[in-house]
């Protein structure tokens, strides 16, 4: 397996795939990458050289990916929370922050349901 960014990308997969399980990099960043660094994006990750294993982790150290982009998320969040904004109050309280609906759903952040005795009159 490659590593990358010390993540260990999938050898079985193009690497225009692989490159997606780095925290950060998508899709479309992979392909930006791929393209900057002359590599052809069909080809599997097991099939790289190490001339090109090497220009690919060039290309992606020009990126804030895993740990360091992580770390920021976490501070972005954080400040939100001090600041008593919207979205931080809404962090705290372990709602969603982008405006999805509550009354029936979202129970991917609340959690499992809480019965309340004698909610139904």
């Amino acid at each position: 397996m490659a590593r990358i960014k010390g993540v260990d990308v999938p050898n079985n997969k193009r690497v225009e795939i692989s490159l997606t399980y780095i925290y950060g990099i998508g899709r479309s960043l992979s392909n930006t990458i791929l393209k900057d660094a002359g590599v052809d994006k069909n080809k599997k990750t097991s099939d790289l050289n190490n001339d090109e294993l090497a220009k690919i982790r060039d290309e992606v150290n020009k990126y804030v990916t895993e740990g360091d982009l992580r770390r920021e998320v976490n501070m972005n969040i954080k400040t939100k929370m001090e600041i008593n904004s919207y979205q931080g109050n809404r962090h705290k309280r372990g709602l969603p922050v982008h405006g999805q609906s509550t009354r029936r759903n979202a129970r991917t952040r609340k959690g499992k349901p809480k019965t309340i005795a004698n909610k139904k009159k």
